[in-house]
C-alpha cells in the first residue's frame, strides 16, 4: 500500500506520534547535511512533506 494512503488511515494519536518521530528524523538529517554526510539529500523534502501531509489529516479528521 502507499505511503499517502497508509497516512489517512491512521488515528489522531497515531499521525502526532509519527510526527514526533519525523520531526526527530528531520533534526539528525540537518545535522548531517551541514557536516556533508547526506546520504539521501532528497530525504529531507520527503519527510517535510510527509509531516505537511500529517498534519494535514490530522486537521481533515476534526
Amino acid at each position: 500500500m502507499n505511503k499517502k494512503k497508509q497516512d489517512k488511515k491512521l488515528t489522531k494519536d497515531q499521525a502526532e506520534k509519527k510526527i514526533l518521530t519525523l520531526k526527530r528524523d528531520l533534526f539528525n538529517i540537518r545535522f548531517k547535511k551541514v557536516n556533508n554526510q547526506v546520504n539521501n539529500p532528497a530525504q529531507y523534502n520527503e519527510i517535510k512533506k510527509s509531516i505537511a501531509r500529517l498534519y494535514t489529516t490530522i486537521k481533515n479528521s476534526k
